[in-house]
């Protein structure tokens, strides 16, 4: 149990999220051909949530553990906007690069995941700084920052 998870949830409940995420995502790349197994993604999953320290991978946000197993797809359909709202920063495992071949995951908030959907991570990153760009934002990416010359990507 990741030490940040203690008196949030209980070791029960972690496991059984870590399950149905492992199981799910190895449904979804078996259907791609992949090969994959429930207890590869269980581990490489529980790394993901130890590194990710309880926070979003993308934007550093603080997610609501407590939140997990909540979900409910039927309430989601019936609340439409508002309930996807309540779950906002809901944890979520993302396959940093949809088409890889191993299993490479992140934590990541439930709004960040749909966002991200099966972007490669250069090309979510891209995509924010457009959006950040056309709202009338400068981005700058650490290495311009510190004076690299060669462009960020």
């Amino acid at each position: 149990m990741p030490q940040f998870l203690v008196d949030i949830v209980t070791a029960e409940k972690y496991e059984s999220w870590l399950g149905r995420k492992a199981t799910a995502h190895v449904k979804r790349d078996r259907k791609r051909q992949r090969t994959a197994s429930v207890s590869h993604y269980k581990e490489a999953i529980h790394a993901a949530v130890v590194l990710s320290d309880g926070r979003d991978a993308y934007t550093g946000e603080l997610l609501d553990w407590a939140r997990i197993g909540t979900y409910d797809n039927d309430e989601s359909q019936a609340g439409r906007h508002g309930y996807k709202a309540q779950h906002a920063l809901l944890p979520t495992v993302d396959h940093v690069d949809a088409g890889a071949t191993e299993a490479s995951f992140k934590i990541c908030a439930w709004r960040t995941n749909d966002a991200k959907n099966d972007l490669t991570v250069a090309s979510f990153l891209e995509l924010c700084q457009r959006a950040l760009e056309h709202a009338g934002f400068t981005v700058t990416s650490p290495a311009a920052r510190a004076g690299d010359t060669e462009p960020a990507r």
